[in-house]
């Protein structure tokens, strides 16, 4: 079970390896697609009806989140990003949060720098070895794609 105090306003993550599967399927056409799974849309919908501000921050493009962002209204969308730590720390500036104010959801070794700046971190089960080794990380019982990112949306509103 995830613990996250109420003080929460907005939740940040990463998105492949998070809210997808972490798979990337090569089409014919030498395009790629993700798999998402509807509990884990559902949980961008959950947040927003609970008043939670919503900040992706992803190292790829792809359209799957240009589909939520539009969607869901997502307040904070940047991708292509290698270095991920000044965008979530313009991202905190902006909206005046303090470390008890968001959460920063990742899996891999470009999160780590947001990991370690946040005083509330999550990871999914199957996340590389030195992301689980942050200290403080707390990890989902579901997997990256099936529900891990459901899964924070309903600790913060339950």
């Amino acid at each position: 079970m995830l613990n996250l105090p109420k003080t929460i306003k907005m939740v940040i993550t990463d998105f492949d390896g998070v809210v997808t599967d972490n798979c990337v399927y090569i089409n014919e056409d030498f395009t790629m697609s993700r798999k998402l799974n509807f509990k884990d849309v559902m949980a961008f919908s959950i947040l927003k009806k609970n008043g939670f501000k919503i900040g992706i921050i992803s190292g790829e493009k792809n359209s799957a989140i240009e589909i939520l962002a539009k969607k869901f209204e997502i307040e904070e969308v940047h991708q292509n990003i290698r270095i991920k730590i000044d965008v979530l720390k313009n991202i905190v500036e902006k909206y005046g949060l303090s470390k008890e104010e968001f959460v920063y959801i990742g899996d891999d070794i470009n999160d780590i720098e947001c990991l370690e700046y946040a005083k509330y971190k999550i990871t999914v089960p199957h996340s590389v070895n030195k992301v689980k080794a942050v200290e403080g990380i707390q990890i989902t019982e579901s997997t990256a794609g099936d529900g891990a990112f459901r899964e924070v949306a309903d600790c913060l509103t339950v």
